[in-house]
C-alpha cells in the first residue's frame, strides 16, 4: 500500500499551505479511486481528480521542487498500483504531466528513482513488477527514457524472470510467463533502435540477449502449458525480427525459425549475432509452426516479408514461398487449434494485400494467376474449411473470401485483364450447393459487388426462396439477412447509377423482386419466419427505402390474422426509423384488435409499436397510455415463458420512456412544442402510469394468484423497480437510473405516489418467498435484496425467521427449498441488532464478529441436531427434520450472499471459518455415510467397504427394515406386496436422494469459491488439505454407491466444479487430488466386481466426466487424453471365453465411460481428437457377441453422431436441415472417413456361402444419412462411397436397402443427381424376363425416390431436366402391372412416378391411371366374390395406389377422376378406406376444393350407415375425424350438404349422441363423435330437436368438468365453438326466448373453460367467445380474428349485460362461479399447524384463479342489480341469495375482525402470508361482502329487513373498509385504490378511438 503512505505523508505536507482544500481534495479522489472495485466508479473518480490536478497546476507552478516533490511522488505511486488497467494509467499520466509542467527534470528524477526500485526487489520480477515495465514502456515517455538507459539491466532482469518461470511452472492458470514475454515484446517494438545492435552487430552482441533468445524459442516450442504464452512468444521473435537494419537480414533469420521443426533438439541457431542451441520439442503437437507463422503474420514488417531471399530460385520470397506453405499445412492438421490457424489464414492475406506492389515489382507478374497453383490451393483451402464448427472460424473465412476477391480485383486492374473467370466460378459452385449449408451465403455476398447483382440473380434464380427457408431456421437467419442487404444495396447503387430514378421509382423496383419475399416471410404461418424476416429484413428496408413504407401498408390490408401480424411489423419497423406514427381512426380499431387477438405473436408486436421508441426522452401519447392500460390487465396470466419476458421488454421500453420524458420535463428540456399545461399533464400520466402498474403487480402476487400471473407480475415489479427507482449499482453496466432521479421521485412521492418500499409491497413479496416454485422463490429474494432496505424491520424478521425454522424441517423439497431462500433473504436483509433478535443457537449467537459466521454456525448446529435425530431414527427424521433443508440453506448463505465471502477473506476470521468448514464437511461426510449405508442395510464404518450401488431390491429391503424399526420391532406392514411406494418408503427415498444431492452441490460450491486463484495469499487455506481429502471422498462414496439420477446430476455439477477448482490451483498436492481419483477410478474399472456399477448405476461414469470436465480448456487435457486412451484400450481387449451376463464386463464399463464422455457438455469438442477410434469401436463393438457390448456400441455410437454433426437446427417438411455436407465432414475427419469407408467396403465385398449380416452397417448408413449433399468437386472425398452404396441396393435386408437409399442423397451432387437418376433408371428390367433380384429392383427404385425427393423439393431439378429420367421410366411401365409379381416393387415403382407428375407423356400418364384403376376394379371385384387372394405386401401397395388416385384427382381437379375416389371410399376395402381417410386428415386435398367438397358430401351421405354398422372403432375415428377435417371451416358447408343429410340428420345426431352418454369408447373417438354431433348440430337444428340440444348441454357439461381428461375438456371446448354461436344467435335480441336457457347454460360452460388451466381448451373456448362478436354474415365474408382468453371472457360477460341482463338465471349462473370458502376452518387448519405430509393434494385446475374471477364478475353482477326494474325476476333472484348468503358473510367479518384485529398469532402469522387458501377464502369473502353491500343499496329497505342481517348499505360498506385495512396490514388483501381493481371490466375495445392518435 505504498500508494496510501504517500497519500497520508502529501495530506500531511500540505495541511496547512495554501493550496490544501484542493491537494486534498484530490487525495480524496485517488482514495476512492483506488478502494474503488467496479470499473464505473473508478473512471467516476479519476476524472474527478484529474480536473482537480488541472486547477492545482498553475499553483505548482508558482512553488519549488521540495514543495511539488510530494504531491508528484504521490501521483506517481498512485500510477504505479494502476498498471493493470490502461485507461486508469493514461489519465494518471495526464495528471502527472499536468502537475510537472515546468519541472520536467523533477518529474524525470522521480520515475527514474520509482522504476529503478523495480530491479532492487530481486533479479525476478514480480508479475506487478512486469505490468508496470509494461504499462510505462508503452504509455509513459519518461518510463521509455528510463529503461532506454537502463537496456541492458532491464534484459537481464527480464531473462532471469523468463527462466525462473520457465524452471518453476507456478501454476497452470498462471499470467507470470505471459507477463515476462509481453515486456520482452514492449522492449523490442518500443526500443528498436537500441536492441538492433544488441543483435544483429558483432561489437554489440549482447549475451543477455542471446539468453532470452533462448528462452524465448523454449517457450514456443512448448516448455510453457499456456497456449497464449507461446503465441505471444512468436509475436515477440517477430518483433525482434524487425530489429534488423537490413530486411534480409531479418528474412534469413526468419526463414532459420521456419526451418527448426526439422532439426529440433540438435545444432545451433544463428539469428543474426545470436547463436543459441536448437531446443528440443517437448511435446511435438505442432503448435510451434503455429507459434512461428502467426507471430510473422501478425507484426512482421512488409519489407522483409516482400524481400527476395538469398540462396532460394525463383525469385522466392518470405510470404509466397514459406509462409503460405505453413498456413496450408497448419489448416490440414486436425489439431486443437482451428481457431488460429485461420486466423493466421485470414492475415496472410491481409498481408498479401499491404504487399501486392511489392510482390509485383520482386514477380513481375500475377500472384493470383488463373491457373497458378497459388491461386488453387488457396480457394481449395477456403472451401474446404468452409463448413468448419469451430467457433470464430467462419468469421475467418468470411474475410479470407472478401480479401481474396479483392486481391483478384486489384491484379485484374493492374493487368488489366478483361476476363475475369474466377468470379464465375465461384458463383457456380456457390449455386451448386445445397440452400442448407451456411457457408455458401458468405463467398456470395463476396461476389455481389464484382460480379453485379442482376447476374448473380440471372444466374441464381432460386435464390429468393432460398433465403426465405434460411430465415426460417436460425442459424442460417444472419447469413441470408446479409446476402438480402448486399443484393439490395448493389441494386440500389446500379439504379442509381443507371437510371437516376426517383425514390419512388427505386421502391418499385425493389417490389418487383423482393416484395414478394418479404409478403410470404411476414405472413408465414412460422413465428420465427415472421420475426427474423421483420427484425431482419423490414426494419433495414425501411431505413434503405423509405418510400416503400406505401407498398408494404398496401400489401398487407387484408383482416386475416397474418396481414394484421405483418401490418403491425410495418408500422413498429416505420416508428423505430421515423419516430412518432400518426394513426387514424381506422388504424386505430386495427391496433385495438391486434392488441386483443388469440396469436401471442400479433398482440407482442401491437404491444412493441406502442413501448417502442427512437428516442427514449419520447413520451407516451394518450392514446398508448389508455392502450397500455387495457391490455397489461389481460395478459398477466399467459402460460407463455417467452411472451412474459417480451412483455416485461416492452413495458421496460414504455418506462423508461416516461422517466426519461418526465425528467426532460422537470429540467425544462422538452420538446418546444410542449406548453406548461401540457407537460404538468404529461407529468401527471406519466407518474399515475407507474403508480397504476405498480399497484397491479403488487395486487397480481396474492398467493391466491396462478403461477403465470406472480410470474409475469414479478418482472413487471422489477422493471418498474430497475427504471423508476433511485438504487444505484456500481457492478451494472446497463440500466442504472440517471443521476436526476431523485428530483422525479420526490415529484412522485409529493403527490402521494411511487411508494415503492411500503409495508404492504414487502409483504406481498414476502408471501412470495413461500410459493412452491423456485422461479417465483429467486425473483422474489433477489428484489427483496436488491431494492428493498437493508433491513427488515425487526417483528417480520423474527416471525421470518421462526417460518424459516419451520419450513427448513418440512419433508415436502419444495418447502424446504422455500425455507433456504428464506434463511438467505433474511442474512441478507439484516444487521447486527436484528441477528440478536433472532432465536439462534446459544453457541452462534455469542460469535458476532460476523453475520455470516454467525448465521452458518446457527445452520450447522441445526443440521448436526437433525443427523443426530437420524442416528437414532431415520424414519422420524425424515418426517420431521429431514437434512436437506439445512444443507441447502447452508449452501445458498455460504455461496451465494457476497458479504460472506468477504467475510471469509477477512484475516481475523480466518480460523473461525476454517473450524467451521472443516466441522461441516465432516458432519455430511457422515450424513452421507449414514445415508447411502441405511439404503444398504450398513450403518457405521462398515458401509465404505461396498463400492458398487446396491440393487433396487437391496434399497427397498433395507427401507423396509428401517420402517419396521422406527414404528416399532412388533408392527407388521400390511401391504408388504404393495407395487405402490408407502409414503414412508418415499419419506426416506426423498430425504437421502435430496440431501444426497444437496451435498454434493455444497462441497463443489465451497471448493469453487475458496480455492479461487483471485484470493489473496495472505489468508490461507480455510479448506485444508485433510479436509479436501475428506471431501473428495464423500463425493466418490456419492458417485459409486447412488443409483438416483437427480442425485447423481447435482452431485457431478458439485464434483466439476470441486475437480476444476482442485486441477487450476497453484498447489501440485491439490492438483494431484483428481488426478488420483482418476487412476483409482480406471484401475477399478479393469479390475472385477460384484454387481453392475456402469449400466444401471449412473455415478460411476459421471466420475470420470467430472474430472476430465475440470481441466482448463486452454490447456492440453492431459488427462482427457489419458483417461480416453486406457478407456480405448480396454474396450478393445478381447472377451473372455465364458463371462457372466450378470456381471458388467470391463469393455462394457469403457464403452459406457466414454459414452457419457462424449456426452458430457463441459468437453464441448475436446473429445473429437479422439472421435476415430472411438467410432472404430463402436462399430466393433456393434459385432460383438455380447448383448451388453452391443448395446454399449449402440449408445457410444449415437453419441459420437450427436456430438460430430451436432443437434438438428430445425426440421421443414421432415428434412433436416443441419448444414454440414459429406465432403466437409470428411475434410475435417478424414481418418474417420476411412473407417465408414471401409465398414461399407466389407459389407459389399463379395463373400463365399452366400450373404453375411454386417451389424455396423446400418450404423454407418445412419451417419451418412444425416449429412447434406456437397458441392461438386472434381476428386472429391466423398466420390468413393457412391459405388459401395449403390451396391447395397441388392441387400437382403430390406431396411439396409431403405437406408442405403437415403445415405446416397449426402453423396451425390446436386449437379450430378440427373446423371445418376438415368443410369439407375435405365438399370431397372425392362421386361419380366430381365429381372436378376427383385431385391436390387427394389433397392434401385428405393434410391431413385430418394434422390428424386430431395431433387423436386426447393430449388430441385426442373421437369425439363428430369424428362430423360421420365422416358426411361416409361419404357418400364410393366413394373407397376401384376406381370411384377412382387406388390413391394409395385407400390416402390409408383411411389417413383408420384415424383414425377409433370414430366411424363399424356399417354403413360392415362395409363398409369388406367392399370390402377383396373387393378383397384379387380380388387372390389375379387372382394365380392371372395376369391381375392392374400399376398405379402398387398396392403402398402393399395394404400399407395389410393393416395395415388386422391392425389391425381386434386392435381387435375377433374370431375371424373373425383368421382372414383368417392366411389373407392364407398366401398367395403379397408385398406382403401382408411389410405383415403388418412389422406384427407393430412390436408393433402387442401389445395381443391373440389376434391374437399365431394369427399365431405360422401362421407355425410355414408354417415349413418358407417354409425349403424360401428365395424371397427379405429376405422370410426378416422372416418369422425375426416368428416369434421373436411368441414372445418364453417363456409363449407353447402346446402347439398343439408340435402345429403335429409331425413338421417336426427338419427346420426341420436347414435352419435348415445355414444358419448351410454357407451364407453375411447377419448380419442369420443372427443371425435361429440364434435361430429356438434357439427350436425350446428347445421340441422330446428325447433324440434330441443331434446337433442338439451342432451348434447348435458354431455358438453359433463366433458367440461375440471376432473375429466383434457381430451374431453378439449372436445367440450371445441363442440361449444363449432355449434354454440348457431345455437345462441337466435336466442340474441329476444328473437327465439326458448332457447335462452340453453344460451346461459353454453355462456356458462364458456367461462368456465376459459379458466381452463390447458391452453388448448381456453383457446377453443374463446373461439366460441370471438365468433359471437361477428353476425354470421360478417363472418363468411371477412372471416373471424380469435380474440385472446381473457378478451373472449370480456365479451362474454358485456354479452350477458346487454342480451341476457333482465334473465334471471343470468344472475344466478354468474353466482356459481363465486365459490362458497370457509374462511373459519382455514384459519383453523393453520392454527393447529398439523405436520406436513410428503404429498400433498393436487389442484384439479391449478390454472383457475377464483379470487380474481369473483372480483371480474362483482361489478357485472352489481350491474345487472342496477339495471334491472324494481321488482324484476332479477331483484328477487338477488334477495333470495342475500336471505341465503348475508348472514354468513356478516359472520365470516366478524370473525376476521376479531381474528386481526388483534394481530395474528406469532407461529402461525407469517405462514398465513404464503396460504393460498386463506387468501383465496378471504378474497371471495370481500367480493360477496361487497355484493351484499350493493344489494342493501339497490333493493333498498325490503332488503334490510332480512333475517340475521341487521345493518344497511353504508353500515356494512363501513365495517367492509375496517376489515380490509386490517388485512391490509396483514399483507393478505391489496391495496384499495380508486383507479379500476385489477380484472375489472376494461373500456369496449375501440370505444375512445374516434379521434386521431400518435403511437
Amino acid at each position: 500500500m505504498g500508494a496510501e503512505r504517500e497519500a497520508r505523508a502529501c495530506a500531511a505536507f500540505y495541511g496547512s499551505r495554501g493550496l490544501a482544500p484542493t491537494v486534498l481534495s484530490c487525495l480524496r479522489c485517488l482514495r476512492h479511486f483506488a478502494g474503488s472495485t467496479a470499473k464505473r466508479c473508478k473512471e467516476k473518480h479519476l476524472e474527478e481528480a484529474l480536473q482537480l490536478t488541472r486547477a492545482l497546476s498553475e499553483g505548482l507552478q508558482a512553488l519549488g521542487e521540495a514543495e511539488a516533490r510530494p504531491l508528484l511522488r504521490c501521483v506517481l505511486a498512485f500510477q504505479m498500483e494502476a498498471t493493470s488497467s490502461c485507461s486508469s494509467f493514461q489519465k494518471l499520466e495526464q495528471m502527472v504531466t499536468q502537475l510537472a509542467v515546468g519541472k520536467e527534470a523533477l518529474l524525470a528524477q522521480e520515475v527514474d528513482t520509482l522504476l529503478s526500485g523495480l530491479a532492487l526487489q530481486g533479479e525476478v520480477l514480480s508479475p506487478e513488477d512486469l505490468q508496470s515495465v509494461s504499462m510505462f514502456l508503452e504509455e509513459s515517455s519518461l518510463g521509455r527514457q528510463h529503461w532506454q538507459q537502463n537496456l541492458p539491466l532491464l534484459l537481464q532482469r527480464l531473462a532471469s524472470t523468463l527462466h525462473w518461470v520457465l524452471q518453476g511452472q507456478p501454476t497452470p492458470g498462471s499470467t507470470w510467463g505471459y507477463l515476462v514475454i509481453k515486456a520482452c515484446l514492449q522492449v523490442f517494438q518500443v526500443l528498436p533502435k537500441d536492441v538492433a545492435p544488441l543483435a544483429w552487430s558483432t561489437s554489440g552482441k549482447s549475451e543477455t540477449l542471446q539468453s532470452l533468445l533462448g528462452l524465448l524459442l523454449e517457450v514456443a516450442w512448448g516448455k510453457a502449458l499456456n497456449k497464449d504464452t507461446r503465441l505471444l512468444a512468436g509475436t515477440a521473435l517477430s518483433m525482434l525480427v524487425n530489429t534488423a537494419p537490413q530486411p534480409q537480414h531479418g528474412a534469413s533469420a526468419v526463414l532459420t525459425l521456419f526451418q527448426l521443426p526439422n532439426r529440433a533438439g540438435t545444432g545451433e541457431l544463428k539469428f543474426g549475432e545470436l547463436v543459441v542451441e536448437v531446443p528440443p520439442v517437448l511435446e511435438p503437437d505442432g503448435l510451434e509452426k503455429l507459434v512461428l507463422t502467426r507471430g510473422v503474420l501478425t507484426c512482421c514488417k512488409m519489407d522483409i516479408l516482400s524481400c527476395q531471399l538469398e540462396g532460394l530460385p525463383n525469385k522466392a520470397c518470405l510470404l509466397l514461398d514459406v509462409v503460405f506453405p505453413a498456413v496450408c499445412a497448419l489448416t490440414r492438421e486436425q489439431k486443437d487449434c482451428h481457431y488460429y490457424c485461420f486466423q493466421a489464414c485470414a492475415l496472410w492475406l491481409q498481408r498479401l494485400r499491404e504487399g501486392l506492389a511489392a510482390l509485383w515489382h520482386l514477380t513481375g507478374t500475377h500472384v493470383l494467376a488463373q491457373d497458378s497453383e497459388l491461386l488453387q490451393e488457396l480457394t481449395q483451402l477456403l472451401w474446404n474449411n468452409a463448413e468448419t464448427p469451430v467457433e470464430g472460424v467462419s468469421e475467418f473465412i468470411h474475410s479470407s473470401f472478401r480479401l481474396l476477391l479483392e486481391i483478384y480485383h486489384l491484379e485484374c486492374q493492374h493487368f488489366q485483364d478483361q476476363e475475369r473467370p474466377l468470379y464465375q466460378q465461384m458463383l457456380q459452385r456457390v449455386v451448386s450447393m445445397p440452400w442448407q449449408i451456411k457457408a455458401r451465403y458468405v463467398p456470395l455476398c463476396a461476389i455481389v459487388p464484382y460480379m453485379g447483382s442482376q447476374q448473380v440473380l440471372d444466374a441464381y434464380p432460386d435464390l429468393p426462396q432460398h433465403l426465405l427457408s434460411c430465415l426460417s431456421t436460425n442459424h442460417l437467419c444472419p447469413a441470408a439477412a446479409e446476402a438480402y442487404k448486399v443484393l439490395v444495396r448493389q441494386q440500389c447503387s446500379e439504379w442509381r447509377d443507371g437510371q437516376r430514378g426517383t425514390a419512388e421509382a427505386l421502391a418499385e423496383q425493389w417490389a418487383l423482386r423482393w416484395l414478394p419475399l418479404l409478403s410470404q416471410g411476414l405472413c408465414s404461418p412460422l413465428p420465427i419466419l415472421q420475426s427474423n424476416s421483420a427484425n431482419h429484413l423490414l426494419t433495414w428496408t425501411l431505413r434503405q427505402l423509405p418510400d416503400t413504407q406505401a407498398l408494404l401498408a398496401t400489401q398487407f390490408g387484408g383482416q386475416d390474422t397474418m396481414s394484421l401480424r405483418a401490418w403491425v411489423s410495418v408500422l413498429k419497423a416505420q416508428k423505430s426509423v421515423a419516430g412518432a406514427l400518426p394513426l387514424g381512426e381506422e388504424a386505430l380499431e386495427r391496433l385495438s384488435r391486434c392488441l386483443g387477438t388469440r396469436e401471442e405473436g400479433i398482440r407482442l408486436a401491437a404491444l412493441g409499436l406502442l413501448c417502442c421508441s427512437p428516442n427514449t426522452n419520447q413520451p407516451l401519447s394518450g392514446t398508448e397510455v389508455r392502450l397500455l392500460r387495457e391490455f397489461l390487465p389481460l395478459n398477466l396470466n399467459c402460460d407463455s415463458s417467452s411472451f412474459r419476458q417480451l412483455l416485461q421488454a416492452a413495458v421496460r421500453k414504455a418506462l423508461v420512456r416516461l422517466r426519461d420524458s418526465s425528467l426532460a420535463q422537470l429540467r425544462g428540456k422538452a420538446p418546444r412544442r410542449s406548453g406548461p399545461a401540457e407537460g404538468a399533464e404529461q407529468l401527471a400520466q406519466a407518474v399515475g402510469f407507474v403508480e397504476w402498474l405498480l399497484q397491479l403487480s403488487i395486487a397480481s402476487l396474492s398467493p391466491g394468484s396462478n403461477y403465470q400471473r406472480k410470474k409475469t407480475a414479478l418482472l413487471l415489479l422489477a422493471a418498474v423497480l430497475e427504471t423508476c427507482t433511485d438504487t444505484w449499482s456500481p457492478d451494472r453496466k446497463k440500466g442504472q437510473p440517471p443521476r436526476t432521479m431523485a428530483t422525479l421521485l420526490s415529484y412522485a412521492r409529493q403527490r402521494g405516489c411511487w411508494d415503492f418500499f411500503s409495508q404492504p409491497n414487502l409483504l406481498a413479496l414476502l408471501s412470495c418467498l413461500q410459493d412452491s416454485t423456485n422461479e417465483i422463490r429467486d425473483l422474489a429474494s433477489e428484489l427483496l435484496v436488491r431494492y428493498f432496505p437493508t433491513t427488515f424491520p425487526e417483528p417480520i424478521a423474527q416471525a421470518l425467521f421462526q417460518l424459516a425454522q419451520d419450513t427448513l424441517g418440512s419433508p415436502r423439497v419444495q418447502e424446504a427449498e422455500a425455507g433456504s431462500v428464506l434463511m438467505k433473504t433474511i442474512l441478507q436483509k439484516s444487521d447486527s441488532g436484528t441477528m440478536k433478535s433472532l432465536s439462534l443457537e446459544a453457541e452462534a449467537a455469542l460469535t458476532l464478529p460476523s453475520r455470516g459466521l454467525c448465521f452458518a454456525q446457527h445452520l450447522l448446529h441445526v443440521l448436526q441436531a437433525q443427523y443426530k435425530v437420524a442416528r437414532q431414527d431415520l424414519l422420524r427424521a425424515a418426517a420431521t427434520a429431514p437434512m436437506h433443508g439445512a444443507i441447502a440453506a447452508l449452501r445458498r448463505c455460504l455461496l451465494q450472499v457476497p458479504e460472506v465471502a468477504v467475510s471469509m477473506q477477512a484475516a481475523e476470521l480466518v480460523q473461525s471459518w476454517q473450524e467451521l468448514l472443516t466441522c461441516l464437511v465432516t458432519t455430511v461426510r457422515d450424513i452421507t455415510s449414514l445415508l447411502l449405508g441405511a439404503l444398504q442395510s450398513q450403518q457405521g464404518p462398515g458401509a465404505d467397504e461396498q463400492a458398487a450401488a446396491p440393487s433396487f431390491a437391496e434399497m427397498g429391503n433395507a427401507i423396509g427394515s428401517l420402517i419396521m424399526l422406527g414404528k416399532g420391532q412388533g408392527q407388521e406392514e400390511e401391504e408388504s406386496d404393495s407395487v405402490l411406494l408407502s409414503e414412508e418408503h418415499s419419506l426416506i427415498l426423498t430425504c437421502c436422494w435430496v440431501s444426497v444431492k444437496e451435498i454434493g452441490l455444497l462441497l463443489g460450491g465451497l471448493a469453487e469459491l475458496l480455492l479461487s486463484p483471485a484470493l489473496p495469499a495472505e489468508v490461507g487455506p480455510l479448506l485444508p488439505l485433510p479436509t479436501l481429502q475428506m471431501a473428495t471422498r464423500v463425493f466418490q462414496e456419492i458417485l459409486l454407491r447412488c443409483r438416483h439420477w437427480g442425485a447423481v446430476e447435482g452431485c457431478s455439477m458439485g464434483f466439476t466444479k470441486f475437480c476444476a477448482a482442485l486441477l487450476n490451483h497453484p498447489d501440485p498436492e491439490l492438483q494431484a487430488i483428481p488426478r488420483a481419483v482418476l487412476e483409482q477410478g480406471l484401475e477399478a474399472l479393469g479390475g472385477p466386481r460384484s454387481s453392475s456399477i456402469t449400466r444401471r448405476a449412473a455415478g460411476f461414469p459421471m466420475l470420470f466426466l467430472c474430472i476430465v470436465s475440470g481441466e482448463a480448456p486452454a490447456q492440453a487435457r492431459p488427462l482427457l487424453t489419458h483417461c480416453i486412451q486406457t478407456l480405448l484400450s480396454l474396450a478393445a481387449m478381447a472377451l473372455p471365453q465364458d463371462w457372466d451376463q450378470t456381471l458388467d464386463l470391463p469393455q462394457v464399463c469403457a464403452l459406457h465411460v466414454l459414452q457419457t464422455l462424449v456426452r458430457g457438455a463441459g468437453l464441448g469438442g475436446a473429445v473429437l481428437c479422439h472421435a476415430t477410434p472411438m467410432m472404430a469401436l463402436a462399430l466393433r463393438g456393434l459385432g460383438s457377441p455380447c448383448w451388453a457390448m452391443r448395446n454399449a456400441a449402440i449408445q457410444l455410437f449415437s453419441a459420437l453422431t450427436s456430438r460430430l454433426l451436432g443437434q438438428p437446427w430445425s426440421h421443414r417438411d421432415g428434412c433436416p436441415s443441419e448444414g454440414l455436407s459429406l465432403h466437409a465432414f470428411l475434410s475435417q475427419h478424414p481418418k474417420l472417413g476411412a473407417v465408414l469407408l471401409g465398414e461399407l467396403k466389407v459389407a459389399t465385398a463379395p463373400t463365399s456361402g452366400g450373404p453375411r449380416l454386417h451389424p455396423a452397417l446400418h450404423a454407418v448408413l445412419t451417419l451418412l444419412a444425416q449429412l447434406q449433399p456437397g458441392a461438386d468437386i472434381a476428386g472429391s472425398s466423398s466420390a468413393p462411397f457412391l459405388e459401395p452404396l449403390l451396391g447395397l441396393a441388392e441387400s437382403p435386408i430390406y431396411a439396409v436397402r431403405a437406408m442405403a437409399a437415403k445415405a446416397l442423397v449426402p453423396v451425390v451432387a446436386p449437379p450430378q443427381r440427373c446423371r445418376l437418376l438415368l443410369q439407375l433408371a435405365r438399370q431397372l428390367p425392362a421386361a419380366p424376363g430381365q429381372i436378376r433380384s427383385h431385391n436390387a429392383v427394389h433397392g434401385h427404385l428405393l434410391q431413385i425416390q430418394a434422390l428424386l425427393g430431395c431433387a423436386t423439393g426447393t430449388g430441385g431439378l426442373s421437369a425439363e431436366a428430369l424428362h430423360p429420367v421420365a422416358l426411361q421410366l416409361e419404357a418400364r411401365g410393366w413394373l407397376l402391372t401384376p406381370a411384377q409379381r412382387c406388390p413391394l416393387v409395385r407400390a416402390a415403382f409408383l411411389q417413383v412416378l408420384t415424383l414425377l407428375p409433370t414430366s411424363f407423356s399424356p399417354g403413360f400418364a392415362q395409363y398409369i391411371h388406367d392399370t390402377i384403376s383396373s387393378e383397384l376394379g379387380s380388387l372390389l371385384q375379387g372382394a365380392k366374390s371372395g376369391c381375392a387372394e392374400p399376398q405379402v405386401g398387398s396392403a402398402i401397395l393399395h394404400q399407395t395406389m389410393a393416395h395415388f388416385v386422391c392425389s391425381e384427382a386434386a392435381w387435375l381437379a377433374d370431375s371424373e377422376r373425383i368421382a372414383a375416389v368417392c366411389s373407392l371410399l364407398q366401398q367395403p376395402n379397408p385398406d382403401i378406406q382408411l389410405a383415403i381417410l388418412n389422406w384427407v386428415i393430412a390436408g393433402e386435398g387442401g389445395s381443391c376444393k373440389e376434391v374437399e367438397n365431394a369427399l365431405g358430401l360422401t362421407l355425410l351421405e355414408s354417415l349413418q350407415s358407417v354409425l349403424q354398422e360401428r365395424r371397427d372403432e379405429e376405422f370410426l375415428r378416422l372416418y369422425l375425424e375426416a368428416l369434421l377435417h373436411l368441414y372445418r371451416d364453417p363456409s363449407s358447408w353447402s346446402q347439398e350438404a343439408s340435402s345429403k343429410l335429409q331425413g338421417s340428420s336426427r338419427s346420426c345426431l341420436e347414435m352419435l349422441l348415445h355414444m358419448v352418454e351410454a357407451e364407453c369408447p375411447g377419448p380419442d373417438l369420443l372427443f371425435q363423435a361429440l364434435c361430429a354431433a356438434s357439427l350436425l348440430l350446428a347445421h340441422q337444428c330446428r325447433d324440434e330437436d330441443a331434446v337433442l340440444v338439451e342432451r348434447w348441454c348435458a354431455a358438453l357439461e359433463e366433458c367440461s368438468r375440471s376432473a375429466g381428461s383434457e381430451l374431453l375438456r378439449l372436445a367440450a371446448a371445441r363442440s361449444l365453438q363449432l355449434a354454440g354461436p348457431s345455437l345462441l344467435q337466435p336466442s340474441l335480441r329476444a328473437a327465439r326466448p326458448s332457447l335462452v336457457p340453453v344460451a346461459l347454460r353454453l355462456i356458462n360452460m364458456a367461462i368456465h373453460l376459459l379458466q381452463d388451466e390447458e391452453r388448448d381448451v381456453r383457446h377453443e373456448a374463446s373461439g366460441f367467445a370471438s365468433l359471437l362478436q361477428q353476425s354470421p354474415r360478417e363472418l363468411l365474408q371477412n372471416g373471424c380474428i380469435f380474440v385472446q382468453d381473457n378478451v373472449g371472457l370480456q365479451s362474454l360477460l358485456e354479452l350477458l349485460l346487454g342480451e341476457f341482463g333482465e334473465h334471471p338465471e343470468t344472475f344466478n349462473s354468474l353466482l356459481q362461479h363465486i365459490p362458497v370458502l370457509d374462511v373459519r376452518s382455514v384459519v383453523e387448519e393453520l392454527e393447529a399447524n398439523k405436520a406436513a405430509s410428503l404429498y400433498k393434494e393436487d389442484e384439479p385446475n391449478v390454472f383457475a384463479e377464483p379470487a380474481v374471477l369473483a372480483q371480474q364478475l362483482l361489478p357485472v353482477l352489481v350491474q345487472l342489480l342496477e339495471k334491472a326494474p324494481t321488482g324484476s325476476p332479477v331483484h328477487a333472484s338477488a334477495l333470495q341469495w342475500l336471505e341465503a348468503t348475508g348472514p354468513s358473510v356478516l359472520r365470516d367479518l366478524q370473525y376476521c375482525k376479531h381474528c386481526w384485529s388483534q394481530g395474528p398469532a406469532a407461529r402461525w402469522g407469517m405462514k398465513a402470508l404464503g396460504c393460498a387458501k386463506l387468501h383465496t377464502a378471504l378474497a371471495v369473502l370481500l367480493v360477496r361482502a361487497w355484493l351484499v353491500a350493493q344489494m342493501l343499496r339497490v333493493l333498498g329497505e325490503g332488503a334490510t329487513t332480512t333475517p340475521g342481517l341487521g345493518c344497511g348499505s353504508q353500515e356494512l360498506e363501513q365495517e367492509l373498509e375496517l376489515v380490509q385495512g386490517l388485512l391490509v396490514q396483514h399483507g393478505l388483501a391489496p391495496v384499495p385504490k380508486q383507479d379500476n381493481a385489477p380484472g375489472e371490466l376494461a373500456p369496449l375495445l375501440g370505444s375512445d378511438s374516434s379521434r386521431h392518435a400518435a403511437v
